[in-house]
């Protein structure tokens, strides 16, 4: 089998073919999925691997010591013998790893071969194809949690017992210094746990990633925003503890945690910090410095780590091991979200060249992969599939609606009442019945400004109401599904805003109500395919013999903090959110659906690309990026195909390139995204009782392929969008 090295003496980095290690009494055997490069602590090694000896002898004073002490008791020449030795060995690297039981020793009852563990130790979860984990240092992956999150196993609970040992309350204000991987992961911990956070960091692009993540403020220690926001979220008091996750030889973070601290707050060192304190600062504040001491108790403990001892529940309750599967459950329910962390992913045979790249600077990141090579019976050999259910369904007869068409609305937010009511409320044979909300007041301002018959908080009472003929979902993204269903289930005609579904159990339990009601009268808001210009373009750019590529670039720029589409856990990724008009316009533009879905997310931040390949051979390409500059165009799309291009500039201009040339008008347009045909169309096929305006399995197909994204990046392979029969 191959693992990493690396030669302390010399610094040098290799992948070695050692042999495999045995499958002791106490343990398992684990061919490694994904391996985490620490880029904290490893980094540290490999620096220090490539000192000259005073260095290294500079950046580990304890280590000297343990020399003179030698020397004084066996002498300089055996003392030189046995460092040297020590010294010019290969040493391992690596200590956080997800992977597949491959051998179960005996004495081991809690998982089986083929399941996937969370692996923690630097002696047990390297940076090697298989690797030997004693019981207290592995942990069942859940249900439904990828591999590649679940490698992040080890530092979530070096993270947490940070945290644990902070002992954080229901509406404290924490300082976190340092937001490199442990940091980050310590901010959405904190916020997990009912905390306001506030990060420093002289890097502005992880002050901008930890605020995505929940943290209030972030900025560079010298900057005054840090005191100020300390200072406006505490009332002047100082923050109830400070959380030392850097790892500079700077004293300046136990300095700026003494000035910002509450009296008698407490200090956690999580890092590898200089810790030269203040004695004036921390005993007149009475601070309460603390130590974490990695992934909890049970750390570097024999008896504990080797023999499987475990530690009774009633006196210990965290230990190493129930911390681990603690943070595989957080990050599993959505609660931590380590996605967003991610900024390369390295094949396992890459990895000296990765190492040498973030040494040098020219890989910046939090944190980095090693993905290792699959192997035939792993749980993950097959290529990811993402389910597209068939539409099987006994249609009823679609009832053609009289004249008015009767609409309700469930939900009247900021998109209901600026994109949608203006349109409906104006068109001529529409009766807007009822407006459906949660707060009485929002119902009211919806009936009182756009004429809505009636205002209620109650769904039941209008999905009951035979009156009406369509139902409107406008509502926060994690309802839509479910009420969806009601609607189709009580025979209505049902316009759900993007998306129709967060996860496949959802899209299933959609079609699932079409199959048992009959009733297949849906429509999503996919509005951009409805488009004006983008419709007179298609039609100038005509028919198409052979394979098209289309690139689509969303500049979507960044969200206000406090954004309801940041709470990921409950309402799923921007992209999920939205990334359906995208793909959607990108199937119609090429007349058929998706086979399978590419995604990366290169930057470690909101960005992604995907890559969508099409029966034909035709491939479209969305760049969904966050960083870019806000007075850029949002939608820029381009498509080529048999010697001709089709371009579109934000819904305002468009052109064609071929044969002849055309260009749309030169004189200013209103940006028109579609919406307006889009409900003309609706309302046209609910009041004649014709077809929707597009096909369910359309609809179905776009958003099997918004939901292959997520497993895509989960997976750093290509996701097949299988079609059930």
């Amino acid at each position: 089998m191959k693992q990493v090295v690396q030669n302390y003496k010399s610094g040098e980095l290799a992948v070695l073919d050692v042999p495999v290690p045995g499958c002791k009494p106490g343990g398992v055997l684990v061919r490694s999925a994904y391996s985490l490069i620490s880029t904290g602590t490893e980094l540290m090694k490999v620096s220090e691997a490539g000192m000259s000896m005073l260095g290294k002898a500079r950046s580990r004073p304890d280590q000297v010591a343990k020399v003179m002490q030698s020397v004084a008791t066996s002498g300089v020449p055996a003392t030189y013998r046995k460092v040297m030795g020590k010294l010019d060995s290969y040493t391992p690297l690596g200590y956080s790893l997800c992977g597949v039981v491959e051998q179960v020793g005996t004495g081991i009852d809690d998982v089986r071969v083929g399941d996937f563990v969370a692996c923690a130790g630097n002696e047990h979860a390297l940076h090697a194809e298989l690797n030997w984990v004693p019981r207290n240092l592995y942990a069942p992956v859940p249900d439904g949690l990828a591999p590649r999150h679940a490698a992040f196993g080890t530092v979530g609970s070096i993270a947490m017992q940070g945290v644990r040992r902070g002992e954080p309350q229901l509406g404290d204000v924490a300082l976190v210094i340092g937001l490199g991987l442990i940091g980050q992961l310590v901010v959405q911990l904190l916020v997990a746990s009912g905390v306001r956070v506030v990060g420093v960091d002289p890097d502005p692009t992880r002050c901008g990633l930890a605020e995505r993540l929940g943290a209030a403020a972030c900025s560079d220690p010298a900057s005054a925003a840090v005191e100020a926001a300390v200072a406006e979220l505490t009332d002047g008091r100082g923050v109830d503890q400070v959380y030392l996750a850097a790892g500079a030889g700077s004293n300046q973070p136990v300095e700026l945690a003494a000035r910002l601290c509450r009296d008698r707050g407490r200090v956690v060192d999580i890092g590898k910090c200089r810790l030269d304190l203040p004695w004036n600062a921390y005993y007149e504040k009475e601070l309460d410095v603390r130590f974490s001491r990695s992934y909890g108790p049970g750390r570097y403990d024999p008896a504990y780590e080797l023999e499987g001892r475990d530690y009774p529940i009633g006196y210990v309750r965290w230990t190493e091991r129930r911390n681990l599967a603690c943070f595989l459950d957080l990050v599993a329910r959505g609660r931590v979200d380590v996605e967003p962390l991610v900024s390369h992913v390295a094949a396992f045979d890459d990895a000296v060249e990765t190492y040498r790249r973030l040494k040098d600077g020219a890989l910046k990141a939090v944190a980095v992969l090693f993905r290792y090579p699959e192997r035939a019976g792993d749980g993950e050999a097959e290529a990811p599939a993402v389910a597209v259910p068939a539409v099987h369904v006994q249609r009823s007869p679609a009832r053609a609606a009289e004249t008015p068409v009767r609409l309700a609305f469930v939900g009247a937010g900021n998109y209901a009442t600026s994109m949608l009511l203006p349109h409906l409320a104006r068109r001529d044979g529409v009766e807007l019945s009822t407006v459906v909300t949660t707060t009485a007041l929002s119902a009211t301002n919806a009936r009182r400004k756009f004429g809505f018959a009636e205002a209620t908080t109650d769904l039941d009472a209008v999905l009951g109401d035979k009156s009406v003929d369509a139902v409107f979902v406008v509502t926060r993204h994690s309802s839509h599904a479910e009420l969806t269903r009601k609607a189709l289930l009580a025979g209505k005609a049902v316009f759900v805003e993007k998306p129709l579904a967060l996860t496949e159990d959802e899209l299933a339990g959609v079609l699932a109500a079409v199959e048992d009601s009959g009733n297949d009268r849906l429509q999503v808001g996919f509005n951009r395919r409805f488009a004006p210009l983008l419709n007179e373009a298609r039609e100038r750019f005509g028919a198409r013999t052979g394979p098209a590529s289309l690139r689509y670039l969303i500049n979507a720029g960044r969200l206000q903090h406090g954004s309801w589409y940041l709470q990921q856990a409950t309402e799923g990724s921007r992209f999920e959110g939205e990334g359906g008009h995208f793909i959607d316009t990108a199937s119609w533009l090429l007349g058929a659906d998706p086979v399978s879905v590419y995604a990366l997310a290169p930057s470690g931040n909101e960005d992604l690309q995907v890559v969508l390949r099409y029966p034909d051979g035709s491939t479209a390409a969305l760049s969904y990026v966050t960083t870019g500059a806000p007075g850029f165009p949002k939608e820029t799309l381009d498509l080529v195909a048999d010697g001709k291009v089709l371009r579109l500039d934000d819904f305002v201009r468009a052109s064609v390139y071929g044969p002849e040339k055309w260009v749309s008008s030169r004189l200013p347009r209103a940006r028109d995204k579609g919406q307006n045909a889009e409900l003309a169309a609706f309302i046209k096929a609910v009041r004649t009782g014709g077809p929707m305006p597009v096909p369910l399995e359309s609809l179905v197909a776009t958003t099997a392929a918004t939901l292959a994204v997520r497993a895509g990046l989960a997976g750093g392979t290509p996701v097949t969008l299988a079609r059930a029969r």
